[in-house]
């Protein structure tokens, strides 16, 4: 008996234990697969909040040489992308920024969860075969976890700038393109990204992380009774 006790304790773990070990193993691996498996240097490093903050600076750098208007107010023919922007390609409005914003995974929040969307490491359109790691052009919506604010000016300190795209308006994801958010629709931030909140630039340059009600306080508070936003 006692010989038998001995073999079972020198054999290692019983059949229960086994199975304890690997259910904690496959939940630690659903847990942190995805951020492992991110594109280098998009999920790491900078939050969100500085992200935006980034972001914010870098439309105020650009509207300082274009007549203190941002992209989505330049036509293209002048170096803006209004018209780009106009028809929903939200990442046409960034890539214009690119000197100032330097690199394009700020514009990548680091707890987006949508599976179409990829980090650029690149502003470029294309990326040669012989680089020596794998390099990710920025080429589309995709390449932005960002709104902007279609109408966003200066004169209006409150106005909404840019911002996580991820919150419902009358209970509805909003789609990529432009749309017209009246400040007394009902808005709430959804669960795919800072646990039920989000964060939004103002062109006064601030970042505020909001909860539901106050994402809809900003919305109140823009100076417009309708914000067009371009989703992407």
């Amino acid at each position: 008996m006692k010989r038998a006790l001995h073999r079972q304790q020198a054999g290692g773990f019983s059949l229960f234990e086994s199975i304890v070990v690997i259910v904690i193993l496959a939940v630690l691996i659903a847990v942190y697969l995805p951020a492992v498996m991110r594109p280098r240097g998009c999920a790491g490093g900078l939050s969100c909040v500085n992200n935006l903050k980034q972001v914010g600076l870098s439309f105020r750098q650009w509207a300082l040489d274009n007549g203190d208007k941002y992209p989505m107010q330049v036509s293209v023919t002048n170096g803006g992308a209004m018209e780009l922007v106009g028809k929903g390609a939200v990442f046409a409005a960034y890539r214009v920024m690119s000197n100032e914003l330097n690199t394009p995974k700020i514009l990548f929040c680091p707890q987006e969860s949508d599976a179409k969307r990829t980090c650029a490491t690149t502003f470029a359109d294309t990326v040669p075969n012989s680089t020596p790691y794998p390099q990710i052009p920025f080429t589309n919506n995709n390449n932005v976890s960002y709104f902007v604010g279609v109408d966003a000016t200066d004169s209006l300190p409150q106005m909404i700038l840019s911002g996580d795209d991820n919150f419902l308006v009358r209970g509805v994801k909003l789609r990529p393109g432009v749309h017209e958010v009246r400040s007394n629709n009902l808005a709430a931030w959804t669960s795919k990204r800072h646990e039920n909140q989000g964060n939004i630039c103002f062109t006064d340059g601030s970042v505020q992380p909001l909860n539901s009600r106050g994402l809809m306080q900003a919305l109140r508070s823009t100076g417009c009774a309708t914000n067009r936003l371009a989703m992407p």
